[in-house]
């Protein structure tokens, strides 16, 4: 690989493939990161799926101009004895959507991945482990209140639980995201593909980003970062937005503190909170709309509700 492509303000090179291709080539891959994909995290997976292609490619003797279906699907053949369907479905939507870009490009004359399966794979429930509302509770009160620090964590989780609101969400968020118009407060959710997502903040987790702003001082600066990071000896905020990776340290320290298991994270409190509103009565549709999400079918893997009647079933069984 040589020459530079920059993505996510990072060097990256690009491949050998593609440059030796030509100028044409290479402008067109560059266009497709930089220009074509405008979620970050999507970019940079996309571009290690296309990445490893290229290199796998070269290792192979295979040039730009000679990528043929059968070279895409013995790549995805051997790609799938060492990873999972979604990651294998993920790379041939990334070499999909690039090869297509080069076709309108006319760096190529048709795409050599868009005959090519992927393996199937269905999903009816979410992995994510969830926590009942005792677990919340008791999570929610084991933060310091009297900590500015935990002030921030308390407003976090309860944004997450009870708003639904994805970390990256959140922390693209604004102190402006949240205000009161009349007699309700209001989030605005910061989704994928810059999407707005404008949400009525339940009582309880408007309270807990009130108090939060309040310690913090920041309630009138209202273009400035929401949620942010922690000064080096953690006693104050600085200027900066909590990163992603943040919120999961945090989220495995509180959770540690309190005997939850491991492996709950950022993700698990979307599940919680969705959860916990439809045993209460709410409906899975409503539940899309909180969620941001555009099909039901996505909100029903945060849907636990029939591990219960599960384990109940389960437990039948006697000796």
């Amino acid at each position: 690989m040589k020459n530079a492509l920059i993505i996510n303000s990072g060097n990256l090179p690009l491949p050998m493939l593609i440059s030796d291709a030509g100028v044409t080539a290479s402008t067109r891959f560059v266009e497709f990161f930089t220009a074509q994909i405008r979620n970050a995290n999507t970019r940079s997976a996309y571009y290690r799926a296309a990445t490893r292609f290229m290199s796998w490619c070269e290792n192979n003797s295979v040039v730009l101009m000679a990528i043929q279906p059968v070279v895409v699907a013995a790549y995805i053949e051997e790609l799938s004895s060492t990873h999972s369907a979604p990651t294998v479905k993920q790379h041939l939507a990334a070499l999909n959507m690039l090869f297509d870009w080069l076709v309108i490009g006319q760096v190529i004359s048709f795409n050599p991945a868009s005959s090519v399966r992927s393996p199937k794979h269905i999903v009816r429930e979410g992995k994510t482990p969830i926590l009942d509302e005792n677990e919340m509770r008791s999570l929610l009160e084991s933060l310091d209140t009297g900590k500015l620090s935990d002030l921030r964590d308390r407003a976090i989780l309860g944004l997450m639980a009870y708003s639904f609101a994805r970390v990256g969400a959140l922390t693209k968020m604004q102190v402006k995201d949240f205000y009161q118009q009349g007699s309700k407060s209001w989030f605005i959710l910061h989704e994928k593909g810059g999407k707005l997502n404008k949400v009525p903040a339940h009582h309880k987790a408007a309270e807990f980003v009130e108090q939060y702003i309040t310690a913090a001082g920041i309630k009138d600066d209202r273009n400035t970062p929401l949620f942010r990071s922690l000064s080096h000896r953690g006693n104050a905020i600085t200027d900066k937005a909590i990163d992603r990776k943040n919120v999961f340290h945090m989220i495995h320290r509180k959770i540690q503190k309190i005997g939850l298991p491991k492996e709950i994270g950022c993700h698990s409190f979307r599940g919680t909170g969705i959860t916990n509103f439809l045993e209460n009565g709410g409906d899975i549709e409503t539940a899309a709309r909180i969620a941001g999400h555009a099909s039901t079918r996505t909100t029903q893997l945060y849907d636990r509700r029939d591990d219960i009647v599960n384990q109940g079933e389960i437990e039948r069984i006697r000796f």
